[in-house]
């Protein structure tokens, strides 16, 4: 029997034809990139020199608001991205490479801490006051604490800053203490500690006056209603300060 030579001619055609399609299909899908731009998938892309001017093609497409042009205008090529660190600048958190401290923090038989020096009236209203770590003794701190206090005078002159008398508990026990303030003309009440044998300055009569101290328990109170200073959260010590200026204002305020 005879055979048909274009029709098998056809059939052949057909078939290679569908064999190139298939060959150029998987490369067109496996590799989108030229032949130079192409790495395994273990390895970096390189930088593709392809600008995005192809964006100039939208300015076609209407001018509403010149938003097509501004579009255009970007003639940036691209390049891999980075990678991404933490850095310092998040919202609500401050990332340090050690142990979080800061200013005037000092370890106590409790923990670390800031020490509040605060001298009042009798009515309970702060002076003056003065924030030290917490590990010197209050002996140390006193003075300090005075140099701050400025009362205004009624008429003119230096504001006051030496009061009459200062009632404090056990743990400013110094006679030099005493001694000093005297120089100033400030009289120190405060009960001398049970293993101090020699209690020179001790009279019974100017301790009445101790019994007056809650007052100045009565303040440390109010002042640990401010959640901002009960848990310390600034590091710098000014920041801390000028909040305890602010909660003092506000009992000033209450009081008056």
């Amino acid at each position: 029997m005879g055979k048909n030579r274009t029709t098998a001619a056809k059939t052949q055609k057909i078939k290679t034809r569908r064999k190139t399609l298939g060959r150029q299909s998987k490369s067109i899908r496996r590799n989108p990139l030229d032949t130079p731009y192409r790495r395994t998938m273990g390895r970096f892309a390189k930088a593709i020199p392809k600008s995005i001017n192809m964006l100039a093609e939208a300015k076609r497409l209407g001018t509403t608001r010149c938003v097509a042009q501004r579009m255009a205008s970007f003639s940036f090529r691209t390049r891999p991205a980075g990678t991404i660190g933490l850095e310092r600048g998040i919202r609500g958190r401050q990332f340090r490479p050690c142990k979080k401290r800061g200013q005037c923090v000092g370890k106590t038989k409790r923990g670390k801490g800031t020490k509040w020096m605060v001298v009042v009236d009798g009515q309970g209203i702060p002076l003056g006051n003065h924030l030290d770590s917490a590990s010197p003794s209050e002996v140390t701190l006193l003075e300090k604490t005075l140099n701050n206090i400025a009362v205004p005078r009624e008429g003119r002159g230096r504001p006051r800053k030496n009061p009459k008398r200062l009632i404090t508990d056990k743990g400013y026990d110094s006679d030099p203490l005493r001694e000093r303030l005297a120089g100033k003309g400030i009289e120190l009440i405060c009960p001398y500690r049970s293993n101090n044998k020699g209690q020179k300055y001790h009279d019974g009569r100017k301790m009445r006056r101790y019994k007056r101290r809650y007052k100045v328990e009565r303040t440390f109170s109010w002042l640990g209603n401010f959640r901002r200073l009960v848990v310390r959260w600034d590091h710098d010590i000014a920041i801390y300060n000028a909040f305890f200026h602010i909660a003092c204002l506000i009992i000033t305020l209450r009081r008056l």
